[in-house]
C-alpha cells in the first residue's frame, strides 16, 4: 500500500491552536484594558477577535477539518482513516475525483454509493518535490488516480 495524502496534523491542530489561542489573548488583553480605562473606543477591539473567530471557524470546519487523515492507495480500492475510524473504497465507487490547489491542497473523492464517512472524502495529496511544479503543474499522483477510477467504472 502506498501513502497517497499528506499529514493533516499541523492543519487541523496546531494551526486552529494558534488562531484561537492568539485571539482569546488579544480579547482578554483588550477586556482588562477596558476595564482600567471604560474608554468606549476599546469596545471595537473586543468585538473584532470574536468575529474573527467566528470567521476562522467556519473556515477550518470547512476547508481543514473534514480532511481524511490518511488515504492508501491499494491498487483497487483505497484504505481511507480519519478520526480513529477506516474504510475500504472500491475505485468502481468513485464517481468523480476533484482537485483542488489552493493552501491546502486537496483531491475529493464523490462516491457513487455512500460509504462510512459520507459520499464526499477529501484529503490532501502528497506534493511532488519540486517546488515549482507542484505549484503550478499538475499533480502525478492524482493525474494517475483519475485514469485509474475511469479505468475501473464497470463498462456501461
Amino acid at each position: 500500500m502506498t501513502k497517497i495524502s499528506s499529514p493533516t496534523f499541523i492543519y487541523k491542530k496546531v494551526f486552529p491552536a494558534f488562531w484561537f489561542g492568539f485571539l482569546a489573548i488579544f480579547f482578554l488583553l483588550c477586556a482588562i484594558q477596558f476595564l482600567q480605562d471604560h474608554d468606549p473606543m476599546l469596545i471595537v477591539m473586543l468585538i473584532a477577535p470574536i468575529f474573527m473567530a467566528g470567521f476562522g471557524f467556519f473556515m477550518f470546519k470547512n476547508l481543514v477539518w473534514g480532511l481524511a487523515d490518511e488515504v492508501f492507495d491499494a491498487g483497487d480500492y483505497l484504505l481511507v482513516r480519519m478520526r480513529g475510524e477506516e474504510d475500504r473504497i472500491s475505485l468502481s465507487n468513485i464517481m468523480n475525483v476533484g482537485y483542488s490547489r489552493m493552501n491546502p491542497q486537496q483531491v475529493t473523492l464523490r462516491l457513487v454509493e455512500p460509504m462510512k464517512f459520507g459520499s464526499e472524502i477529501s484529503f490532501m495529496p502528497v506534493r511532488s518535490r519540486s517546488g515549482f511544479q507542484s505549484l503550478f503543474g499538475k499533480n502525478k499522483m492524482v493525474e494517475d488516480l483519475i485514469r485509474r477510477v475511469y479505468d475501473a467504472r464497470p463498462k456501461r
